[in-house]
């Protein structure tokens, strides 16, 4: 595992994002150039929503953990959302979720937040990922997703600045979506926003490979 996770730390970080997108339903005949463009200009846009945005998530406090069912943190979460510790997010390698329905909520997984705090300490990536910034990644990590979610203009700006073509009629140009764009700003904007000098794709990776020997043993 120890040597999986140095290889994966030896690749540049917009390897990551070329990865995420490959993985991605509907990329499965892009080219890597493209993909790679791709990366690039969504983790650009990441980065600028950070600095354009007022970062709320990193102050959400823990709260009590309940197997059976979420419980909700004192503090608030992102943009006035509910924020709930729970567990089961090693099962589908989850740090975090946003749902916005029936109220919008950010539900914070303790059982792989605590593997990844356990693995950054193995690995002695510390000066990479801060004791507590993990947490803090997620909130803002969901926080992203929070404002794609409910400004109609941002995600215009992200499908704009990719300059996707969905379908063209003549002279008229309908622009598409790009899966998994939205997915490496919000990594972007965590790790913007928590000043964090690797990416946050490098430590899911590396929590996918810890998670998988795990499993082996």
């Amino acid at each position: 595992m120890r040597a999986a996770c140095a290889r994966l730390a030896a690749l540049d970080d917009a390897e990551f994002g070329v990865r995420l997108l490959a993985r991605t339903p509907t990329h499965e005949t892009r080219d890597e150039a493209r993909l790679r463009r791709w990366a690039r200009t969504a983790t650009a846009f990441g980065a600028e929503l950070a600095a354009s945005a007022a970062p709320a998530a990193t102050g959400a406090g823990p709260g009590p953990k309940n197997e059976a069912a979420p419980a909700a943190t004192p503090a608030g979460g992102p943009h006035g959302t509910r924020v709930v510790e729970t567990t089961g997010g090693l099962d589908r390698l989850l740090l975090a979720r946003y749902v916005s329905r029936p109220v919008p909520t950010v539900e914070l997984y303790t059982d792989t937040l605590a593997l990844g705090e356990r693995l950054v300490d193995v690995l002695g990536w510390r000066h990479w990922y801060p004791a507590g910034s993990l947490r803090a990644a997620a909130l803002a990590h969901e926080e992203a997703h929070c404002l794609l979610h409910g400004d109609a203009r941002a995600r215009r700006a992200l499908r704009d600045r990719l300059g996707h073509t969905a379908l063209r009629f003549g002279r008229l140009r309908v622009p598409g979506h790009v899966a998994g764009a939205d997915e490496l700003a919000a990594h972007a904007y965590a790790g913007a926003v928590c000043g964090l000098r690797r990416t946050p794709l490098l430590l899911t990776a590396a929590l996918m490979s810890a998670v998988q020997a795990l499993r082996e043993d």
